[in-house]
């Protein structure tokens, strides 16, 4: 008798610098996918690596070439995590409710012509995907619902420093946060003694949407950091075995993170905080 599968596929998206990535970065993909698989109702079949573009202004934040190449190198050994190269190669900084727009719809897209295979390859060195004129997909926001069958729920995987962000004035829109919970939802990697309940408990919007908020409590604790690498590479210390040995190697070659690449943005306001301080000081 066939066994039919009845639990439902979840692709997890983490968005983030990965400035460089870390094994850490990786961890969490494997936390999130043990979480969700435990629950006994979901079934993890794809992990993607969106590294910011440099739009983002953040302090210390290299070109984006060398963090997609470091986030691909990285994902090589995995069967199931990739890179996708789309939010980092736009010009202007994409909000992050943006990309989970274009990656449902890139989900939608794949699975109503039979062809997820060929675009859940992703971007991982040597591999060969097709791509609309252009090199990416149009964004809409009115596109097929993540319930359609045969289509994986696309969720958003971060930590709890994503949650304590949302407290931030001008950092997120309500609007984006509650898109964000009510059409994706989010895994949510925590450590022990983190708030993260309570968190959601003192904020109205993550209160109305707590059922769609996943807290995956990591257990095997690791204090990796990619601002603590980069001190470290700095100071010209080891940081072998806290990042893969081919973004190591990379790293070296490439001579990145030096007291000068530290420098970079500095005293420039970070793109979200510019973007909607502008916003709200309009009549």
């Amino acid at each position: 008798m066939e066994n039919c599968d009845q639990r439902t596929e979840v692709v997890l998206l983490a968005c983030g610098s990965f400035n460089p990535i870390t094994n850490m970065h990786l961890r969490l993909f494997e936390l999130g996918r043990d979480g969700l698989n435990d629950t006994g109702k979901y079934k993890v079949v794809k992990g993607i690596l969106s590294p910011v573009g440099d739009a983002y202004k953040k302090k210390g934040l290299i070109s984006a070439s060398h963090r997609v190449t470091m986030a691909q190198l990285a994902t090589e050994s995995s069967d199931w995590v990739g890179v996708d190269d789309w939010e980092s190669s736009q010009k202007e900084w994409q909000e992050t409710v943006k990309v989970l727009r274009y990656h449902k719809q890139k989900l939608n897209h794949s699975y109503s012509t039979n062809n997820f295979d060929e675009v859940a390859s992703l971007s991982k060195p040597g591999r060969k995907r097709k791509r609309e004129a252009g090199g990416r997909l149009p964004v809409r926001r009115n596109q097929p619902s993540s319930e359609t069958k045969g289509v994986p729920q696309l969720k958003l995987l971060c930590g709890t420093d994503i949650l304590e962000s949302f407290a931030v004035p001008n950092l997120w829109k309500p609007e984006d946060i509650l898109e964000i919970l009510t059409d994706y939802g989010m895994v949510c990697i925590t450590r022990p003694g983190t708030q993260a309940r309570k968190f959601i408990y003192e904020s109205d919007i993550l209160w109305s949407r707590k059922e769609n908020i996943h807290l995956v409590e990591e257990l095997i604790t690791d204090d990796i950091s990619a601002t603590k690498i980069r001190r470290a590479l700095r100071r010209q210390q080891s940081v072998r075995y806290l990042v893969p040995d081919s973004v190591l190697a990379y790293i070296e070659k490439h001579k990145l993170y030096t007291a000068e690449s530290e420098d970079q943005n500095s005293g420039v306001i970070l793109a979200p905080l510019q973007r909607y301080t502008t916003e709200s000081s309009r009549p």
